[in-house]
């Protein structure tokens, strides 16, 4: 099946002025087949108008980037004046493009990826095999790799941040295409089966232009975890075993056979769906309650259809094997048990003991929580995969199950029985008001913080109550605690991760929650309250005072108790998105790198098990980036073979989608911390000579995004005329308000649609905006010499620059003027101090790298953004034209918000950054 017209459609045949590399020609075949067909989907839909207005519109933006003078005014004519349907259709044209170049884009790295593998003596790039080779050579032996990975702990946490803008209907279908088109690749599909994949293919991405793409109503929690579990229950329960088997296979190939015994799994997840309490007052007790009871349900399906698999294929009979006594053991007490399952069992069956094992211990499974013959743990579970695993082993079942079995217990391991921990997070202001209440104190808020802490110390060891009861808001924190109680003895003490405190600022803050927790009854027979808190620093100011706040924590008679039930364990959880928001981009990376040096340094001391738990979002404005360089980069000691990181938004479907693109992702991340633990950067390195340097630079920085964005008098006028953010502000993509607090200045919006809106104006501010004043500074006084070497030398710098360097390439202020436009005189005041200092920041970043272009470096990622650029921009345009309009219309609830929901779906498609 082929496209009925021959058309040139997205098709990057047409532009000379790219260059494919060798290895990329299967790509660029894809997209050329693909853009074509989307052509021809087009046309089918839309008919030979909107086709003909799309391929001007195409046509003329890439003329418009060759730098034809008269292209400009041709794109705005063509995408102005369109009625809000035409305008939508014109945008859903660029989009649905773009949804299928980016599963071609993540096909095409599995394709490359499984070429390496066809090698298994040269490692893939970033594998564990590449990182285990290089602590090899660095002198690390059989032991020390085998005690290295089995310490090891990695645990992305999914939480529910409004950054995702396409609704999980269409990523299901995007999934499905990229499965279709990894099906493709198969070459020993016949002529008819190629056709048929290919008209699978075409019909994914029709019903995908006449599926809405965003949702109608606001998701709810309970939609937001459904999404989370989608993933969790999907692709990486089903590549768990695959990526522990590549662990043990790189430790294989070269230390060679492990006498050692089976590495465990690194891997545990986290979500914070139905936990995230801050500044959403849809999540409480009992969205807790009911996220765990899903969790659990869903977990369990996973293990029945699992068990359903093992029985059809153990199939062994005792006249034929033998079978160890343990197996006929349990099989036997578990027919005893559940009489009604056992006598569905066909009569043919009754001489396969494994088969009758493995369907009664699905019986075993759906049996009632706490019931008499139930699993009380997942321990039980493991046990008797264990058993099964183990008679296979013994009686010639090597090749005939066990491999199965194994693979089975790898994700009981791992997935337990609650899936993944969910974590609680709360602002530590709702916490301090409502102590401040119960315990009768009206000044409570306003008292400073040693005072807090005495009166807080006092009353845990005293044993008090609350002086009142409490009212109905106060009641609802209590009941939080008491949730977490119920969850832990239901779903197992691992059920629940650590207790996040939002904006903490001092030890009163810890034991606030520690008091609250035993007035809602958190606390076990001991007296101890079993929970681990976790402070979380995200301002500048806060991270600059954190290690202090630390120091005293630990150093807290009280809290140095709890600890000591905790194993000395303690979470510390860094913000990336409100420290960029606060200070700029460049001081929240320095403040977050010197505040991991001393809360590690602040643990060591103290003899604590610290792990610093990182929380990242998408674009480099709010700590994304390559998470492989970003670990490498990270101080020396403060990984210690522990990753504990967000993942939020679009970024799950981006590294999570799909199987080979999942596995890809953990195992960077697993060599990555892998080197980081084994082979840190000397403490007394030369880089030390450079953190002065990176001081001014931050200062400088600091003080001039701060000048812009919170000084300047008209800035919040401009941000609210020159972005979308009044569009953003009525999308549906997320079950909490877009503001933290009320009021409507930057403080209080939430660091998401902050970041959200100026990518979409192709500003993209918070990722680049005061590094060229901080460069500059340090280049008149001390030379750019001196930067250039430490961006040779120093993982830390040259990661900011080349993240800052990204972010520059995709950042257009060509296409940022039109927005200012909408701002009219403010624009016309603002946007000349943006455009000084973008042109400021590139030419000192091209200076220290030595090169003449962004991204000289990484022609790849170059030549994506330059292919991209020409099709993101007609939406561009479209989007200001919109804006225009509806506002001049005084913002109306009409077809034109539905047009402009459109365009910020296909600018985040193209930009493949939201917030």
């Amino acid at each position: 099946m082929r496209p009925t017209h021959a058309v040139s459609i997205f098709s990057f045949m047409d532009r000379s002025d790219i260059v494919f590399a060798e290895k990329d020609a299967p790509l660029r075949a894809d997209v050329h087949t693909f853009g074509a067909l989307v052509g021809d989907i087009i046309r089918e839909q839309g008919g030979d108008a909107l086709f003909e207005c799309v391929e001007a519109a195409r046509r003329t933006a890439i003329r418009r980037r060759e730098g034809v003078e008269a292209a400009d005014a041709e794109l705005a004519a063509l995408t102005s004046g369109h009625d809000p349907e035409g305008a939508a259709l014109l945008v859903r044209s660029f989009s649905t493009y773009f949804r299928v170049v980016n599963r071609v884009e993540q096909v095409h790295r599995i394709r490359r990826r499984r070429e390496y593998d066809r090698d298994p003596n040269v490692p893939a790039p970033g594998s564990v095999h590449e990182a285990l080779a290089a602590l090899a050579a660095a002198g690390l032996d059989t032991d020390g790799a085998h005690a290295l990975l089995t310490r090891m702990r990695i645990e992305p946490v999914f939480t529910a941040h409004p950054t995702e803008a396409t609704r999980r209907t269409v990523l299901e279908k995007e999934q499905r295409l990229a499965a279709l088109l990894l099906e493709r690749q198969n070459p020993t599909l016949t002529p008819r089966q190629a056709a048929v994949t290919l008209a699978r293919i075409r019909m994914e991405i029709t019903t995908s232009w006449q599926t809405d793409t965003h949702p109608s109503v606001r998701p709810s929690v309970a939609d937001e975890r459904q999404q989370v579990l989608f993933y969790l229950a999907t692709t990486l329960y089903h590549i768990l075993p695959a990526y522990c088997e590549s662990i043990e296979e790189g430790l294989g190939a070269v230390y060679g056979p492990n006498p050692r015994g089976e590495i465990p799994s690194p891997l545990r997840f986290g979500s914070w769906v139905g936990g995230d309490m801050d500044g959403n007052p849809n999540v409480s007790a009992d969205t807790i309650r009911d996220s765990l009871a899903s969790h659990r349900t869903t977990i369990l399906r996973c293990y029945h259809e699992e068990l359903t698999e093992l029985a059809s294929v153990l199939s062994q009979s005792s006249v034929r094997v033998g079978v160890s006594r343990e197996v006929l053991d349990e099989r036997d007490r578990y027919a005893a048990w559940f009489p009604e399952a056992a006598a569905l069992l066909p009569a043919r069956h009754r001489d396969m003991p494994y088969r009758i094992l493995c369907h009664l211990m699905k019986a075993r499974l759906s049996a009632a929580t706490g019931s008499e013959h139930g699993f009380r743990n997942p321990g039980e579970f493991l046990g008797d995969l264990r058993i099964m695993a183990d008679s296979l082993e013994a009686h010639a079942g090597e090749h005939a199950g066990a491999f199965l079995v194994r693979r089975a217990l790898r994700r009981a391991e791992t997935f337990q029985f609650h899936l993944a921990r969910l974590d609680v997070r709360q602002d530590a202001l709702v916490h301090r008001t409502v102590v401040g209440a119960l315990l009768g104190d009206a000044e409570w808020v306003d008292r400073d913080r040693s005072t807090r802490a005495a009166r807080l110390r006092r009353a845990i060891l005293d044993g008090e109550v609350p002086s009142a009861a409490p009212d109905v808001e106060q009641q609802k924190t209590l009941e939080v605690f008491r949730a977490i109680a119920e969850c832990q003895r239901e779903h197992g003490p691992e059920a629940i991760g650590p207790f996040i405190i939002s904006m903490a600022e001092g030890v009163d803050d810890v034991l606030t929650v520690l008091l609250l927790a035993r007035w809602g009854g958190c606390v076990e027979d001991a007296g101890t309250v079993p929970l681990d808190v976790a402070p979380l620093f995200e301002t500048v100011d806060d991270l600059t005072a954190g290690p202090a706040t630390l120091e005293a924590l630990l150093a807290d008679p009280v809290y140095a108790g709890h600890l000591e039930t905790r194993d000395r364990r303690q979470i510390v959880m860094v913000g990336y998105s409100d420290s960029s928001k606060d200070g700029g981009v460049t001081a929240a990376r320095w403040a977050l790198q010197q505040a991991q040096a001393a809360l590690t340094e602040v643990a060591h001391r103290a003899r604590v098990d610290l792990t610093i738990f990182h929380g990242r979002g998408g674009t480099v404005g709010r700590g994304g980036g390559k998470p492989s360089r970003a670990i490498l980069a990270a101080p020396p000691g403060s990984v210690n073979g522990r990753l504990r990181v967000t993942e939020q938004g679009e970024v799950i479907d981006a590294k999570y989608g799909s199987p080979g693109i999942a596995a890809r992702t953990l195992e960077r991340v697993t060599g990555a911390v892998a080197l980081a633990t084994a082979l840190p950067r000397p403490r007394d390195t030369p880089e030390q000579r450079w953190h002065a340097l990176m001081q001014e630079v931050a200062d400088t920085s600091r003080a001039a995004y701060r000048a812009l964005v919170h000084e300047h008098p008209h800035f919040l006028e401009y941000f609210r005329t020159a972005t979308p953010i009044d569009v953003i502000e009525r999308m549906a993509i997320g079950s909490r308000p877009p503001s933290r607090r009320s009021g409507g200045g930057i403080e209080n919006l939430r660091a998401i649609p902050w970041t959200f809106s100026w990518t979409q104006n192709r500003h993209v501010i918070p990722g680049w905006f005061g590094l060229g004043s901080g460069l500059d500074a340090v280049s008149r006084r001390h030379g750019i010499e001196s930067l250039q070497e430490a961006a040779e030398a120093w993982p830390f710098f040259s990661t900011l620059l080349a993240d800052a360097e990204m972010v520059l390439a995709k950042s257009d202020l060509t296409i940022g003027a039109r927005y200012a436009d909408l701002a009219g005189d403010t624009g016309r005041v603002v946007f000349p101090i943006i455009q000084e200092e973008f042109d400021r920041t590139v030419a000192h970043v091209l200076a220290i790298l030595g090169t003449t272009t962004l991204l000289d470096g990484d022609p790849t990622l170059q030549r994506l953004i330059r292919l991209r650029n020409p099709y993101v921009d007609p939406m561009s345009f479209l989007q200001v034209d919109l804006l225009r309009r509806w506002r001049a219309a005084g913002r109306p609830e009409d077809a034109h918000v539905e047009a402009l929901f459109e365009t910020v779906n296909g600018i985040a498609q193209g930009l493949q950054n939201t917030g």
